[in-house]
């Protein structure tokens, strides 16, 4: 009796045993596909030098670079310019970090973050002036938007077209009094970069000219139309 009450129990504990191991598998699988996912969605384009596929790799940074130029009156192709120039396009991109006697890490060189690079008290500043405040810099929406709204007020500020990647540039790197005051006339590699922006945005432009109307197609206009 004894024995049948231990082999009863004993298969009661494996079988419980085996429905979590089951359970456990599946929340695995779970977590793997999302970490799959999330992997997909912050990867940086596999196509850095051609904005048509940029966007058809990642169709919804089309429509928040479209959306933040409606708002702004900022270029698609000088805002991506301005981005692969700060980021290459990866979502925590970073300064590198300083580190006392080159051993012990003491912070960052500045504390630029994400997509766009910005800067926090830009950051901050964007986010008070717009009502954004649940803004994210790992975020591209969020990255593009403050992109956009920082060349709108290079433009107000310091009357430089929106359409001037080189000046633009020159501003979102030496700040608006840093550009008034001319600091980057000192620095020739930064006006090197500059002119590096200044190339790529022509570029892209040239290129988005080319699937610009197939991209403003919703998914089922592109299947059947």
């Amino acid at each position: 009796m004894l024995n049948c009450c231990i082999h009863k129990l004993g298969l009661a504990l494996f079988r419980k045993v085996q429905w979590v191991l089951k359970k456990m598998q599946k929340f695995i699988t779970l977590l793997s596909v999302l970490f799959f996912v999330t992997g997909c969605a912050t990867a940086p384009p596999k196509q850095p030098h051609d904005i048509c596929k940029i966007f058809k790799e990642k169709e919804d940074w089309y429509y928040d670079a479209r959306d933040a130029q409606d708002k702004w009156g900022s270029p698609k192709h000088v805002l991506m310019a301005m981005m692969y120039q700060e980021s290459s396009f990866k979502h925590d991109a970073a300064p590198p970090m300083e580190y006392f006697l080159w051993v012990i890490p003491i912070g960052r060189v500045s504390s630029a973050y994400g997509y766009s690079q910005a800067k926090t008290p830009t950051w901050s500043d964007y986010k008070r002036e717009t009502g954004n405040s649940g803004a994210d810099r790992d975020d591209f929406e969020d990255a593009i938007d403050f992109m956009g709204w920082f060349v709108y007020k290079t433009h107000k500020v310091n009357g430089i077209s929106k359409w001037d990647a080189y000046a633009q540039y020159l501003n979102y790197h030496e700040g608006w009094g840093g550009y008034k005051r001319g600091t980057y006339r000192k620095k020739k590699w930064l006006m090197s970069v500059a002119n590096k922006v200044k190339h790529r945005a022509s570029r892209y432009g040239a290129q988005l000219k080319r699937c610009e109307d197939d991209l403003d197609k919703n998914w089922f206009e592109r299947l059947f139309g």
